[in-house]
């Protein structure tokens, strides 16, 4: 839980567009394996991770309103692309473009859920924070978080239903073809 109770530093760390950070969860979102590439970037050992519930590097600035859809959607057994931002346990965050997907046996049951993150386009990202600003806003206007989640969830259904696009539509939407137009 180290990574969770350090506070933001404000300096931005990248990988390499080459690379990806994985991890794997059990079904209830506990960390089962992280690659190196995540154990470097989020400045943990893997005796720090493995065990630990994968919020152990959310970061403040990412809304509570776009994990909720995340887990809506996982929970549907539907896989989801979602643009992240992470705290790593030194206080430097880093932005990711989420690929998440349920993992599940022969026969259908939940074994847990894997997750492949890539370096976004910085371009994606100014559309991105403008949008996550303005979730974490009117998340900060409630007390109770499940107040605050369904707030952040009507302000991201009228933004996407405002644009005609599903949250997937946005985050492709800013693709690296999408934003170049």
């Amino acid at each position: 839980m180290r990574a969770s109770r350090t506070s933001p530093t404000g300096v931005e760390r990248r990988f390499g567009d080459d690379e990806l950070i994985v991890t794997k969860t059990d079904a209830r979102g506990v960390i089962t394996y992280a690659n190196d590439v995540f154990l470097r970037v989020s400045a943990l050992t893997e005796g720090e991770v493995v065990g630990q519930p994968h919020n152990i590097i959310r970061h403040p600035g990412m809304p509570r309103g776009i994990f909720d859809l995340l887990w809506e959607t996982l929970r549907s057994g539907s896989e989801i692309f979602a643009y992240v931002v992470n705290l790593a346990a030194d206080g430097a965050h880093y932005w990711v473009l989420a690929h998440v997907t349920p993992s599940v046996d022969a026969h259908g049951k939940l074994l847990g859920y894997h997750s492949n993150r890539r370096v976004p386009v910085p371009a994606a990202l100014t559309a991105v924070r403008r949008l996550y600003d303005e979730l974490l806003a009117v998340e900060a206007r409630f007390s109770r978080p499940a107040e605050a989640v369904a707030a952040s969830r009507a302000l991201l259904t009228e933004r996407l239903d405002t644009a005609g696009m599903t949250y997937d539509e946005f985050v492709w939407s800013l693709s690296p073809e999408g934003v170049a137009a």
